[in-house]
């Protein structure tokens, strides 16, 4: 099998956020040329397919500045440090839509865009959860509204493109993949 590591030979912070680093990346390609990358570092996120104890799916609707819409998700939030991925799961599931307990199972973990960033989502799913409405609203810069779908809901919203984010559309893939093992 052919080796295409390439190789970082230098590398310099260009801007630090208060979530994110761009760093600009001098590589040495496979073939021995030089190459420039630019490259997010991201803290990384954990994601919930999140489903009721009626069996509905909870979504979250929130403007996206960067995309200037809104959209339809699966709950999630960046991980803080140190931060177990499941515990960030369950934080922000409780934050953004008061839904806690359950069954929780790992599904996967994803690379969001690995051409230029190393941002990872640990995608979960949690079924027979049960709703404390004053357990929501935990971040005060985040504004949500929060609705149940039904599957096949949901799978219309897949088919029309209503829901159109990556990670919830993952989670979804993963969730009914491993329903039908």
């Amino acid at each position: 099998m052919v080796d295409l590591t390439e190789q970082t030979i230098h590398s310099e912070v260009v801007f630090t956020g208060n979530l994110l680093t761009v760093q600009k990346r001098t590589v040495i390609l496979p073939d021995g040329r030089r190459s420039g990358r630019e490259v997010v570092l991201h803290p990384g996120a954990a994601a919930v397919v999140a489903v009721d104890a009626d069996g509905y799916f909870i979504l979250v609707r929130q403007y996206r500045t960067p995309v200037g819409a809104e959209l339809w998700e699966i709950p999630a939030g960046k991980l803080d440090p140190g931060e177990d991925p499941l515990a960030c799961a369950k934080r922000e599931l409780r934050e953004e839509t008061g839904y806690h307990g359950g069954n929780w199972v790992k599904l996967t973990a994803i690379w969001t865009t690995p051409g230029f960033t190393n941002e990872i989502i640990h995608l979960y799913a949690a079924t027979g959860l049960t709703r404390d409405d004053a357990a929501a609203g935990g971040d005060p810069e985040e504004f949500v509204t929060v609705e149940r779908f039904s599957p096949e809901q949901v799978k219309q919203m897949i088919r029309s493109g209503e829901i159109n984010d990556a990670k919830s559309l993952a989670g979804f893939l993963t969730y009914w993949l491993g329903a039908e093992r």
